[in-house]
Protein backbone atom coordinates (compact mmCIF):
# COMPACT_ATOMS: atom_id res chain seq x y z
CA UNK A 1 0.00 0.00 0.00
CA UNK A 2 1.31 3.48 -0.88
CA UNK A 3 0.71 5.69 2.13
CA UNK A 4 0.48 9.46 1.70
CA UNK A 5 2.40 11.63 4.14
CA UNK A 6 0.25 14.70 4.61
CA UNK A 7 0.67 18.24 5.95
CA UNK A 8 0.23 21.74 4.52
CA UNK A 9 3.59 21.28 2.90
CA UNK A 10 2.73 18.02 1.26
CA UNK A 11 -0.68 18.93 -0.03
CA UNK A 12 0.55 22.30 -1.27
CA UNK A 13 3.17 20.64 -3.38
CA UNK A 14 0.59 18.17 -4.61
CA UNK A 15 -1.22 21.09 -6.18
CA UNK A 16 1.80 21.47 -8.41
CA UNK A 17 2.15 17.81 -9.25
CA UNK A 18 0.77 15.72 -12.07
CA UNK A 19 -1.53 13.81 -9.76
CA UNK A 20 -3.51 16.78 -8.48
CA UNK A 21 -6.52 15.89 -10.59
CA UNK A 22 -6.38 12.26 -9.55
CA UNK A 23 -6.28 13.17 -5.89
CA UNK A 24 -9.18 15.60 -6.17
CA UNK A 25 -11.09 12.95 -8.07
CA UNK A 26 -10.68 10.64 -5.13
CA UNK A 27 -7.93 8.30 -6.26
CA UNK A 28 -7.25 5.78 -3.53
CA UNK A 29 -4.09 4.21 -2.35
CA UNK A 30 -3.33 0.70 -3.46
CA UNK A 31 -5.07 -1.69 -1.12
CA UNK A 32 -2.51 -4.02 0.32
CA UNK A 33 -1.22 -4.47 3.83
CA UNK A 34 0.86 -4.64 5.88
CA UNK A 35 3.89 -3.45 3.91
CA UNK A 36 3.93 0.34 3.77
CA UNK A 37 6.01 2.31 1.33
CA UNK A 38 6.06 5.79 -0.16
CA UNK A 39 6.85 6.21 -3.84
CA UNK A 40 10.00 8.15 -4.71
CA UNK A 41 9.45 11.18 -6.93
CA UNK A 42 9.95 10.50 -10.63
CA UNK A 43 8.59 6.97 -10.21
CA UNK A 44 6.21 6.31 -13.07
CA UNK A 45 3.17 4.40 -11.93
CA UNK A 46 -0.51 4.30 -12.67
CA UNK A 47 -1.99 7.34 -10.88
CA UNK A 48 -5.06 5.32 -10.00
CA UNK A 49 -2.84 3.45 -7.58
CA UNK A 50 -0.70 6.39 -6.48
CA UNK A 51 -1.90 9.22 -4.27
CA UNK A 52 1.41 11.07 -4.24
CA UNK A 53 3.26 10.16 -7.43
CA UNK A 54 5.37 13.13 -8.59
CA UNK A 55 5.49 14.77 -5.16
CA UNK A 56 8.94 15.63 -3.89
CA UNK A 57 7.85 15.47 -0.29
CA UNK A 58 8.16 11.73 -0.12
CA UNK A 59 10.41 9.45 1.81
CA UNK A 60 13.79 9.09 0.16
CA UNK A 61 14.42 5.39 -0.51
CA UNK A 62 18.16 6.03 -0.65
CA UNK A 63 18.34 7.74 2.74
CA UNK A 64 20.30 5.78 5.28
CA UNK A 65 20.78 6.61 8.95
CA UNK A 66 24.25 7.42 10.13
CA UNK A 67 23.75 5.02 13.01
CA UNK A 68 22.12 1.63 13.05
CA UNK A 69 18.84 1.65 14.99
CA UNK A 70 16.54 -1.30 15.00
CA UNK A 71 14.20 -1.62 12.10
CA UNK A 72 10.71 -0.18 12.28
CA UNK A 73 11.35 1.41 14.86
CA UNK A 74 16.61 40.83 26.16
CA UNK A 75 14.22 45.10 27.82
CA UNK A 76 14.57 47.77 30.41
CA UNK A 77 10.92 48.76 30.23
CA UNK A 78 9.67 45.21 30.23
CA UNK A 79 11.70 42.69 32.25
CA UNK A 80 12.46 39.42 30.54
CA UNK A 81 10.79 36.21 31.70
CA UNK A 82 12.86 33.63 33.54
CA UNK A 83 15.38 32.02 31.23
CA UNK A 84 13.99 28.60 32.06
CA UNK A 85 10.72 29.43 30.31
CA UNK A 86 12.44 30.22 27.04
CA UNK A 87 14.89 27.39 27.21
CA UNK A 88 12.12 24.87 27.60
CA UNK A 89 11.08 25.62 24.02
CA UNK A 90 13.08 24.48 20.99
CA UNK A 91 12.84 28.01 19.53
CA UNK A 92 15.09 29.39 22.24
CA UNK A 93 18.70 28.64 23.18
CA UNK A 94 22.23 28.39 21.81
CA UNK A 95 22.46 28.36 18.01
CA UNK A 96 24.05 25.12 16.92
CA UNK A 97 23.63 22.37 14.37
CA UNK A 98 23.38 19.09 16.26
CA UNK A 99 22.72 16.21 13.91
CA UNK A 100 19.78 14.35 15.49
CA UNK A 101 20.76 11.11 13.78
CA UNK A 102 24.15 11.01 15.49
CA UNK A 103 23.96 13.50 18.36
CA UNK A 104 27.13 15.16 17.04
CA UNK A 105 27.52 18.94 17.17
CA UNK A 106 28.30 19.90 13.59
CA UNK A 107 28.62 23.68 13.95
CA UNK A 108 27.98 26.44 16.46
CA UNK A 109 27.13 30.10 15.86
CA UNK A 110 27.55 33.02 18.29
CA UNK A 111 24.55 34.78 19.74
CA UNK A 112 23.88 38.26 18.40
CA UNK A 113 25.52 41.15 20.22
CA UNK A 114 23.64 44.28 21.27
CA UNK A 115 25.25 46.01 18.30
CA UNK A 116 24.01 43.26 15.95
CA UNK A 117 20.44 43.72 17.18
CA UNK A 118 20.61 47.51 16.84
CA UNK A 119 22.04 47.19 13.34
CA UNK A 120 19.27 44.78 12.35
CA UNK A 121 16.53 47.09 13.59
CA UNK A 122 18.11 50.17 12.03
CA UNK A 123 18.60 48.40 8.71
CA UNK A 124 15.04 47.03 8.63
CA UNK A 125 13.53 50.40 9.53
CA UNK A 126 15.61 52.13 6.84
CA UNK A 127 14.54 49.58 4.24
CA UNK A 128 10.89 50.13 5.18
CA UNK A 129 11.22 53.91 4.87
CA UNK A 130 13.45 54.07 1.81
CA UNK A 131 12.38 50.97 -0.15
CA UNK A 132 9.00 49.61 0.92
CA UNK A 133 7.30 53.02 0.94
CA UNK A 134 8.75 53.94 -2.46
CA UNK A 135 8.07 50.81 -4.49
CA UNK A 136 4.91 49.30 -5.92
CA UNK A 137 3.28 46.00 -5.15
CA UNK A 138 4.21 44.80 -8.61
CA UNK A 139 7.87 45.68 -8.10
CA UNK A 140 8.03 43.87 -4.78
CA UNK A 141 6.12 40.90 -6.17
CA UNK A 142 8.70 40.55 -8.94
CA UNK A 143 11.39 40.07 -6.32
CA UNK A 144 9.26 37.45 -4.60
CA UNK A 145 8.93 35.67 -7.92
CA UNK A 146 12.70 35.54 -8.20
CA UNK A 147 12.89 34.18 -4.65
CA UNK A 148 10.51 31.43 -5.75
CA UNK A 149 12.88 30.51 -8.56
CA UNK A 150 15.84 30.43 -6.19
CA UNK A 151 14.05 28.05 -3.83
CA UNK A 152 13.74 25.64 -6.70
CA UNK A 153 17.23 26.19 -8.07
CA UNK A 154 18.78 25.60 -4.64
CA UNK A 155 16.45 22.87 -3.43
CA UNK A 156 19.10 20.18 -3.14
CA UNK A 157 21.45 22.38 -1.12
CA UNK A 158 18.60 23.65 1.03
CA UNK A 159 17.31 20.14 1.58
CA UNK A 160 20.67 18.85 2.74
CA UNK A 161 20.88 21.66 5.30
CA UNK A 162 17.66 20.84 7.12
CA UNK A 163 18.23 17.11 6.83
CA UNK A 164 21.34 17.69 8.92
CA UNK A 165 19.76 20.27 11.25
CA UNK A 166 16.53 18.54 12.26
CA UNK A 167 16.54 15.08 10.72
CA UNK A 168 13.83 15.42 8.08
CA UNK A 169 14.30 12.69 5.47
CA UNK A 170 16.17 14.12 2.51
CA UNK A 171 13.45 13.84 -0.13
CA UNK A 172 10.97 15.57 2.19
CA UNK A 173 13.60 18.26 2.87
CA UNK A 174 14.07 18.95 -0.83
CA UNK A 175 10.30 18.95 -1.28
CA UNK A 176 9.91 21.52 1.48
CA UNK A 177 12.23 23.86 -0.39
CA UNK A 178 10.20 23.29 -3.56
CA UNK A 179 6.92 24.03 -1.82
CA UNK A 180 8.38 27.17 -0.21
CA UNK A 181 9.08 28.34 -3.74
CA UNK A 182 5.50 27.52 -4.73
CA UNK A 183 4.24 29.65 -1.82
CA UNK A 184 6.44 32.56 -2.88
CA UNK A 185 5.18 32.22 -6.45
CA UNK A 186 1.52 32.07 -5.36
CA UNK A 187 1.84 35.28 -3.35
CA UNK A 188 3.71 36.97 -6.20
CA UNK A 189 1.13 35.93 -8.78
CA UNK A 190 -1.88 36.99 -6.69
CA UNK A 191 -0.46 40.07 -4.98
CA UNK A 192 -1.91 42.80 -7.17
CA UNK A 193 -5.38 41.25 -6.98
CA UNK A 194 -5.26 40.51 -3.26
CA UNK A 195 -3.89 43.98 -2.39
CA UNK A 196 -6.12 45.96 -4.74
CA UNK A 197 -8.23 48.72 -3.18
CA UNK A 198 -11.40 47.35 -1.59
CA UNK A 199 -14.42 49.52 -2.39
CA UNK A 200 -16.94 49.83 0.45
CA UNK A 201 -20.65 50.28 -0.18
CA UNK A 202 -21.72 52.87 2.41
CA UNK A 203 -25.08 54.40 3.28
CA UNK A 204 -24.21 58.01 2.36
CA UNK A 205 -22.92 57.00 -1.06
CA UNK A 206 -19.59 58.77 -0.68
CA UNK A 207 -16.60 57.22 -2.40
CA UNK A 208 -15.01 54.99 0.22
CA UNK A 209 -12.36 52.33 0.02
CA UNK A 210 -9.66 50.49 1.91
CA UNK A 211 -6.08 50.63 0.68
CA UNK A 212 -3.75 47.97 2.01
CA UNK A 213 -0.24 49.05 2.94
CA UNK A 214 2.59 47.85 5.11
CA UNK A 215 2.96 48.99 8.70
CA UNK A 216 6.72 48.69 9.21
CA UNK A 217 9.13 46.14 10.61
CA UNK A 218 7.66 42.79 11.63
CA UNK A 219 9.49 40.33 13.89
CA UNK A 220 9.21 36.68 12.97
CA UNK A 221 10.04 33.91 15.44
CA UNK A 222 10.09 30.66 13.54
CA UNK A 223 10.23 26.94 14.42
CA UNK A 224 12.48 24.04 13.51
CA UNK A 225 10.00 21.54 12.11
CA UNK A 226 9.51 23.26 8.72
CA UNK A 227 12.49 25.64 8.54
CA UNK A 228 11.76 27.00 5.04
CA UNK A 229 8.01 26.58 4.67
CA UNK A 230 7.15 28.45 7.88
CA UNK A 231 9.42 31.36 6.95
CA UNK A 232 8.16 31.55 3.37
CA UNK A 233 4.52 31.73 4.35
CA UNK A 234 5.29 34.54 6.86
CA UNK A 235 8.01 36.58 5.17
CA UNK A 236 7.02 36.59 1.50
CA UNK A 237 3.52 38.10 1.85
CA UNK A 238 4.79 40.73 4.26
CA UNK A 239 7.63 41.75 1.96
CA UNK A 240 5.21 42.11 -0.96
CA UNK A 241 2.72 44.02 1.23
CA UNK A 242 5.47 46.51 2.09
CA UNK A 243 6.69 45.40 5.49
CA UNK A 244 10.27 44.47 6.28
CA UNK A 245 11.38 41.47 8.30
CA UNK A 246 13.60 40.75 11.27
CA UNK A 247 13.74 36.98 11.55
CA UNK A 248 14.74 34.95 14.60
CA UNK A 249 14.88 31.30 13.66
CA UNK A 250 14.97 28.22 15.87
CA UNK A 251 18.17 27.60 17.80
CA UNK A 252 18.85 24.39 15.92
CA UNK A 253 18.41 25.93 12.47
CA UNK A 254 21.21 28.50 12.10
CA UNK A 255 22.37 27.31 8.69
CA UNK A 256 18.92 27.27 7.11
CA UNK A 257 18.38 30.72 8.68
CA UNK A 258 21.49 32.05 6.96
CA UNK A 259 20.58 30.32 3.70
CA UNK A 260 17.19 32.04 3.73
CA UNK A 261 18.72 35.46 4.37
CA UNK A 262 21.10 34.94 1.46
CA UNK A 263 18.29 33.73 -0.80
CA UNK A 264 16.24 36.89 -0.25
CA UNK A 265 19.31 39.05 -0.87
CA UNK A 266 20.11 37.18 -4.05
CA UNK A 267 16.50 37.60 -5.20
CA UNK A 268 17.08 41.37 -5.19
CA UNK A 269 15.52 42.45 -1.92
CA UNK A 270 17.59 45.37 -0.60
CA UNK A 271 19.71 45.40 2.52
CA UNK A 272 17.43 45.45 5.54
CA UNK A 273 14.33 44.05 3.85
CA UNK A 274 14.96 40.66 5.41
CA UNK A 275 17.43 40.44 8.30
CA UNK A 276 18.34 37.30 10.22
CA UNK A 277 19.33 37.66 13.90
CA UNK A 278 20.68 35.02 16.26
CA UNK A 279 18.85 36.67 19.15
CA UNK A 280 18.72 35.45 22.74
CA UNK A 281 15.51 35.38 24.75
CA UNK A 282 16.48 38.63 26.54
CA UNK A 283 17.09 40.28 23.18
CA UNK A 284 13.76 39.12 21.82
CA UNK A 285 12.00 40.86 24.69
CA UNK A 286 13.84 44.08 23.83
CA UNK A 287 13.13 43.73 20.11
CA UNK A 288 9.40 43.32 20.72
CA UNK A 289 9.35 46.43 22.93
CA UNK A 290 11.32 48.53 20.42
CA UNK A 291 9.17 51.18 18.74
CA UNK A 292 10.49 50.22 15.32
CA UNK A 293 8.77 46.84 15.56
CA UNK A 294 5.12 46.96 14.51
CA UNK A 295 4.12 43.33 14.94
CA UNK A 296 5.22 39.85 15.88
CA UNK A 297 4.50 36.50 14.28
CA UNK A 298 5.44 33.34 16.15
CA UNK A 299 5.09 29.74 15.22
CA UNK A 300 6.04 27.50 18.11
CA UNK A 301 4.90 26.07 21.40
CA UNK A 302 1.99 27.22 23.51
CA UNK A 303 4.46 28.25 26.21
CA UNK A 304 6.56 30.43 23.91
CA UNK A 305 3.38 31.88 22.41
CA UNK A 306 2.09 32.93 25.82
CA UNK A 307 5.37 34.70 26.63
CA UNK A 308 5.52 36.52 23.30
CA UNK A 309 1.83 37.49 23.42
CA UNK A 310 2.31 38.95 26.92
CA UNK A 311 5.32 40.98 25.83
CA UNK A 312 3.61 42.13 22.63
CA UNK A 313 0.52 43.11 24.61
CA UNK A 314 2.55 45.27 26.98
CA UNK A 315 4.11 47.03 23.99
CA UNK A 316 0.78 47.31 22.12
CA UNK A 317 2.00 45.23 19.20
CA UNK A 318 -0.22 42.96 17.17
CA UNK A 319 0.85 39.35 17.06
CA UNK A 320 -0.08 36.26 15.11
CA UNK A 321 0.40 32.95 16.89
CA UNK A 322 0.46 29.54 15.25
CA UNK A 323 0.92 27.14 18.12
CA UNK A 324 0.35 23.50 18.87
CA UNK A 325 -2.40 21.15 17.92
CA UNK A 326 -3.92 17.81 18.73
CA UNK A 327 -6.00 17.36 15.62
CA UNK A 328 -8.69 14.73 15.35
CA UNK A 329 -9.12 12.38 12.45
CA UNK A 330 -12.76 11.28 12.53
CA UNK A 331 -13.82 8.13 10.71
CA UNK A 332 -17.61 8.14 10.70
CA UNK A 333 -18.81 6.34 7.60
CA UNK A 334 -16.91 5.01 4.63
CA UNK A 335 -17.10 2.26 2.09
CA UNK A 336 -13.34 2.50 1.57
CA UNK A 337 -11.65 1.76 4.84
CA UNK A 338 -8.24 1.43 3.22
CA UNK A 339 -8.49 5.04 2.03
CA UNK A 340 -9.32 6.12 5.58
CA UNK A 341 -6.41 4.15 7.01
CA UNK A 342 -3.97 5.46 4.43
CA UNK A 343 -4.85 9.07 5.19
CA UNK A 344 -4.81 8.47 8.94
CA UNK A 345 -1.31 6.99 8.68
CA UNK A 346 -0.14 9.80 6.40
CA UNK A 347 -1.69 12.44 8.65
CA UNK A 348 0.07 11.03 11.68
CA UNK A 349 3.46 10.15 10.18
CA UNK A 350 4.17 13.29 8.14
CA UNK A 351 7.51 14.82 9.18
CA UNK A 352 8.03 11.89 11.56
CA UNK A 353 4.92 12.98 13.44
CA UNK A 354 6.31 16.46 14.08
CA UNK A 355 3.62 18.59 12.43
CA UNK A 356 1.40 20.96 14.40
CA UNK A 357 -1.61 19.91 12.32
CA UNK A 358 -0.79 16.23 12.25
CA UNK A 359 -3.65 13.81 12.89
CA UNK A 360 -2.76 12.93 16.47
CA UNK A 361 -6.11 11.60 17.71
CA UNK A 362 -7.74 8.97 15.54
CA UNK A 363 -11.43 8.69 16.42
CA UNK A 364 -13.45 5.89 14.83
CA UNK A 365 -17.16 5.08 14.95
CA UNK A 366 -17.95 1.83 16.71
CA UNK A 367 -19.19 -0.03 13.65
CA UNK A 368 -15.87 0.45 11.84
CA UNK A 369 -13.52 0.40 14.80
CA UNK A 370 -12.34 -3.20 14.89
CA UNK A 371 -11.57 -3.43 11.19
CA UNK A 372 -9.94 0.01 11.17
CA UNK A 373 -7.86 -0.81 14.22
CA UNK A 374 -6.44 -3.94 12.66
CA UNK A 375 -5.42 -2.21 9.44
CA UNK A 376 -4.18 0.97 11.13
CA UNK A 377 -2.01 -0.85 13.67
CA UNK A 378 -0.52 -3.00 10.92
CA UNK A 379 0.23 0.08 8.81
CA UNK A 380 1.88 2.00 11.64
CA UNK A 381 3.84 -1.09 12.60
CA UNK A 382 5.08 -1.41 9.04
CA UNK A 383 6.76 2.01 8.97
CA UNK A 384 10.53 1.83 8.39
CA UNK A 385 13.21 4.17 9.68
CA UNK A 386 14.98 6.13 6.98
CA UNK A 387 12.40 5.62 4.28
CA UNK A 388 9.15 6.35 6.11
CA UNK A 389 10.36 8.44 9.03
CA UNK A 390 13.53 9.94 10.48
CA UNK A 391 14.86 10.68 13.92
CA UNK A 392 13.10 13.12 16.16
CA UNK A 393 14.59 16.59 15.83
CA UNK A 394 16.64 16.64 19.03
CA UNK A 395 17.43 14.87 22.27
CA UNK A 396 15.09 17.28 24.06
CA UNK A 397 12.23 16.37 21.74
CA UNK A 398 12.89 12.67 22.29
CA UNK A 399 12.99 13.09 26.06
CA UNK A 400 9.69 14.96 26.06
CA UNK A 401 7.83 12.46 23.90
CA UNK A 402 9.26 9.48 25.77
CA UNK A 403 8.13 10.94 29.07
CA UNK A 404 4.63 11.54 27.72
CA UNK A 405 4.22 8.05 26.36
CA UNK A 406 5.66 6.36 29.45
CA UNK A 407 3.37 8.49 31.58
CA UNK A 408 0.36 7.36 29.58
CA UNK A 409 1.40 3.72 29.91
CA UNK A 410 1.92 4.09 33.66
CA UNK A 411 -1.58 5.55 33.91
CA UNK A 412 -3.11 2.60 32.09
CA UNK A 413 -2.90 3.25 28.37
CA UNK A 414 -2.58 0.21 26.13
CA UNK A 415 0.24 -0.01 23.57
CA UNK A 416 -1.12 -1.58 20.39
CA UNK A 417 2.18 -1.31 18.52
CA UNK A 418 5.51 0.37 19.16
CA UNK A 419 7.14 1.25 22.46
CA UNK A 420 8.43 4.05 24.65
CA UNK A 421 12.05 2.94 24.33
CA UNK A 422 13.79 5.13 21.71
CA UNK A 423 17.24 4.34 20.40
CA UNK A 424 19.02 7.66 20.33
CA UNK A 425 16.47 9.99 18.75
CA UNK A 426 14.75 7.22 16.80
CA UNK A 427 11.26 6.75 18.21
CA UNK A 428 9.36 3.70 17.02
CA UNK A 429 5.94 4.59 15.56
CA UNK A 430 3.42 3.81 18.27
CA UNK A 431 -0.33 3.53 18.72
CA UNK A 432 -1.90 4.05 22.14
CA UNK A 433 -5.44 3.03 23.07
CA UNK A 434 -7.64 3.23 26.15
CA UNK A 435 -6.64 6.83 26.81
CA UNK A 436 -9.06 8.38 29.32
CA UNK A 437 -9.71 12.03 30.31
CA UNK A 438 -7.99 11.32 33.63
CA UNK A 439 -4.68 10.72 31.86
CA UNK A 440 -2.26 13.54 31.13
CA UNK A 441 -1.82 12.37 27.54
CA UNK A 442 -5.51 12.99 26.88
CA UNK A 443 -4.97 16.76 26.77
CA UNK A 444 -1.35 16.83 25.62
CA UNK A 445 0.14 17.29 22.17
CA UNK A 446 2.30 14.27 21.38
CA UNK A 447 4.86 15.66 18.94
CA UNK A 448 6.23 12.61 17.23
CA UNK A 449 5.09 9.35 15.59
CA UNK A 450 2.56 8.42 18.29
CA UNK A 451 -1.16 8.11 17.58
CA UNK A 452 -4.01 7.90 20.07
CA UNK A 453 -6.85 5.64 18.95
CA UNK A 454 -10.39 6.16 20.26
CA UNK A 455 -13.72 4.35 19.77
CA UNK A 456 -16.98 6.34 19.79
CA UNK A 457 -20.59 5.28 19.42
CA UNK A 458 -22.09 8.40 17.79
CA UNK A 459 -21.35 11.65 16.03
CA UNK A 460 -22.21 13.49 19.24
CA UNK A 461 -19.66 11.50 21.21
CA UNK A 462 -17.06 12.11 18.51
CA UNK A 463 -17.67 15.88 18.64
CA UNK A 464 -17.51 15.92 22.44
CA UNK A 465 -14.22 14.04 22.42
CA UNK A 466 -12.78 16.26 19.70
CA UNK A 467 -13.74 19.47 21.49
CA UNK A 468 -12.39 18.29 24.85
CA UNK A 469 -8.88 19.19 23.72
CA UNK A 470 -7.44 22.56 24.75
CA UNK A 471 -6.22 22.88 21.16
CA UNK A 472 -8.23 23.79 18.08
CA UNK A 473 -6.11 23.78 14.96
CA UNK A 474 -7.44 21.42 12.32
CA UNK A 475 -9.41 18.26 11.74
CA UNK A 476 -10.17 15.59 9.18
CA UNK A 477 -13.55 13.95 8.68
CA UNK A 478 -13.88 10.76 6.68
CA UNK A 479 -17.56 10.30 5.87
CA UNK A 480 -19.22 9.34 2.61
CA UNK A 481 -22.29 11.38 3.56
CA UNK A 482 -20.91 14.86 2.89
CA UNK A 483 -23.87 16.67 4.46
CA UNK A 484 -23.35 14.69 7.65
CA UNK A 485 -19.64 15.46 7.53
CA UNK A 486 -20.34 19.17 7.16
CA UNK A 487 -22.80 19.10 10.09
CA UNK A 488 -20.16 17.48 12.28
CA UNK A 489 -17.55 19.95 11.05
CA UNK A 490 -19.80 22.85 12.04
CA UNK A 491 -19.68 21.62 15.63
CA UNK A 492 -15.90 21.23 15.87
CA UNK A 493 -13.99 23.92 17.77
CA UNK A 494 -11.17 24.16 15.24
CA UNK A 495 -9.82 26.55 12.64
CA UNK A 496 -9.89 24.08 9.75
CA UNK A 497 -12.07 21.17 8.69
CA UNK A 498 -10.94 18.89 5.89
CA UNK A 499 -13.54 16.48 4.56
CA UNK A 500 -12.64 13.30 2.76
CA UNK A 501 -8.86 13.48 3.04
CA UNK A 502 -5.94 14.69 5.11
CA UNK A 503 -3.59 17.38 3.81
CA UNK A 504 -5.96 19.68 1.95
CA UNK A 505 -3.93 22.82 2.67
CA UNK A 506 -2.43 24.86 -0.17
CA UNK A 507 -0.25 27.85 -0.94
CA UNK A 508 -3.32 30.08 -1.36
CA UNK A 509 -5.46 28.52 1.41
CA UNK A 510 -5.58 30.25 4.84
CA UNK A 511 -4.10 28.30 7.74
CA UNK A 512 -4.63 28.74 11.49
CA UNK A 513 -6.58 27.71 14.55
CA UNK A 514 -8.45 28.71 17.70
CA UNK A 515 -8.22 28.06 21.43
CA UNK A 516 -4.67 27.24 22.54
CA UNK A 517 -3.62 26.65 18.95
CA UNK A 518 -3.26 30.43 18.63
CA UNK A 519 -4.90 33.18 16.61
CA UNK A 520 -4.54 34.90 13.28
CA UNK A 521 -4.07 33.29 9.89
CA UNK A 522 -1.26 32.68 7.46
CA UNK A 523 -1.39 31.96 3.73
CA UNK A 524 -3.94 33.21 1.21
CA UNK A 525 -5.29 36.77 1.05
CA UNK A 526 -6.44 36.76 4.67
CA UNK A 527 -2.93 35.81 5.78
CA UNK A 528 -1.39 38.49 3.60
CA UNK A 529 -3.49 41.16 5.34
CA UNK A 530 -2.66 40.22 8.96
CA UNK A 531 -0.01 42.94 9.29
CA UNK A 532 -1.55 45.38 6.80
CA UNK A 533 -2.55 48.96 7.48
CA UNK A 534 -6.12 48.85 6.23
CA UNK A 535 -6.13 52.55 5.41
CA UNK A 536 -9.57 54.08 4.87
CA UNK A 537 -10.08 56.67 2.13
CA UNK A 538 -13.25 58.84 2.07
CA UNK A 539 -14.11 61.55 -0.45
CA UNK A 540 -16.48 64.40 0.42
CA UNK A 541 -17.94 64.44 -3.03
Amino acid sequence: MDVPCFSGVTEGLLRHSANCAAIRAGAKAEKSFPSIRLIPKHTAQDSSKTVLQGSSILRDPHFRPRSAPRANVRDLRHPSPPASLWRSDPNMGTFAVIDPATGQTVAEYPDATAADIENALTSAQSAYRDWSRKTTVAERAALAKRAAELFDERKDELGAIINREMGKPLDQSVGEAEFSGAIAAAFADNAEEWLADEVLEVEDGLKTFFRFQGTGVILGIMPWNYPYYQVARFAVPNLILGNTIVLKHAAQCPESALALEQLFKDAGFPEGAYVNVFATHEQISGIIADDRIQGVSLTGSERAGAIVAEQAGRALKKCVLELGGSDVFLVLDTADLDHAVAHAVGGRMENSGQACNGSKRIVVIDSLFDAFREKFVAAIGGQSYGSDFGPLSSAAATKTLTGQVRGAIDQGAEVLVGSAEPEGNVFTPTVLANITPAMEAYSQELFGPVAQLYRVSSDEEAVELANSSPYGLGSVIICDDLERAERVGDQLEVGMVFIGAAGLEGADVPFGGVKKSGYGRELGRVGMLEFANKKLFRFAG
